[in-house]
């Protein structure tokens, strides 16, 4: 039986109704996918007084991790600067550095943010741990090379959207348990956390047409999981079934209401509270998935993007008036 959804905004209904219908992916679907051109970064960085530098940094397995440093062009610096470390999203199978950088630039434009966006592999080439350990690296990296590139280490935040939310939240989960780098912040934009992809909302958004279903979210999953049984899949990969959410940083989870991610979302943010961690939970009346990264310009995107800005000013403010970072130290 059909369950009943909640509607979506109906600004962004008429948006979507010029997307193409899709309810499902295939290996054959995802290769098509996949061959569909992507615009010139020079296009994705046009409005933007921006300097480009590309780096490679090394996989303990050997593999090149390319990372894209923006930097704020011809910036007169009172300091050092706080970087957002940006993980694409694509739900593990699609994507690139530059997927939604539009986001980041904004805060690169508003804070004179340097960001740094990494090319972690994608499944199902790569499965297991292998897409937040590339993750990882690149995080480590920029913390080494952090006075090099005029950054301040104790405004350091990791940022990421929907699958790139979900290796995020990994990645701080994996910084803490290792206690480095030390991370200011976290921003999770529809985090992709649960690999068990059995929520309510999951099962709302099944059997649909949307820009991201609960099928499509199985074979994400699927895809990324490989030859890992239910019982033996890490936080790191799945936070939602991370056993301890304590001494995160300060963190901000949004979404929308008219998504599969919805409740993992908010019963992350809740299990951060349980904790005694910090967390800013905002969920947007008729937001499908990843609505304000596709219609930035629609009266709700406008007001999720200014809300999300609004709060990483009043964490970066904090930041700046901190004596020095603090490294992770579990008991």
């Amino acid at each position: 039986m059909t369950r009943t959804r909640p509607d979506t905004d109906p600004e962004l209904r008429a948006l979507l109704a010029d997307m193409p219908p899709m309810s499902e992916l295939s290996p054959e679907v995802l290769a098509q996918l996949r061959q569909f051109p992507t615009p010139p970064v020079e296009s994705l960085l046009q409005g933007h007084a921006v300097d480009r530098r590309e780096v490679t940094v090394p996989s303990p397995d050997g593999a090149q991790i390319p990372l894209s440093i923006l930097t704020p062009a011809g910036a007169d610096r009172a300091g050092p600067a706080p970087c957002v470390y940006w993980i694409h999203g694509g739900g593990m199978v699609m994507g690139d550095r530059f997927s939604q950088i539009d986001i980041p630039l904004d805060w690169l434009d508003r804070f004179g943010a340097v960001v740094v966006s990494v090319d972690h592999r994608l499944a199902p080439e790569a499965t297991g741990t292998t897409l937040v350990d590339d993750c990882y690296q690149g995080l480590l990296w920029v913390a080494e090379h952090a006075d090099e590139m005029g950054i301040d280490p104790a405004r350091v935040v990791v940022a990421g959207i929907s699958a790139g939310g979900g290796l995020a939240a990994g990645v701080t989960l994996m910084a803490r348990d290792r206690g480095t780098p030390a991370i200011a912040a976290q921003v999770l934009i529809c985090p992709m956390l649960d690999h068990r992809n059995d929520s309510t909302s999951s099962q709302q958004y099944a059997g649909v047409p949307g820009p991201w279903t609960r099928e499509m979210n199985q074979f994400g999953w699927r895809s990324v999981l490989g030859d890992l049984t239910d019982g033996d899949v890490p936080g790191y990969v799945s936070p939602a079934v991370a056993d301890d959410l304590s001494g995160l940083p300060t963190s901000y989870v949004d979404a929308g209401t008219a998504e599969v991610f919805r409740d993992e979302d908010v019963e992350y943010a809740s299990r951060i509270w349980a904790a005694g961690g910090q967390a800013e939970l905002h969920v947007w009346a008729g937001g499908f998935h990843g609505f304000d990264a596709l219609f930035p310009t629609a009266g709700v995107s406008a007001a999720a993007r200014r809300t999300r800005t609004e709060w990483l000013a009043r964490v970066l403010g904090r930041a700046s008036d901190a004596p020095a970072p603090t490294q992770y130290r579990r008991s």
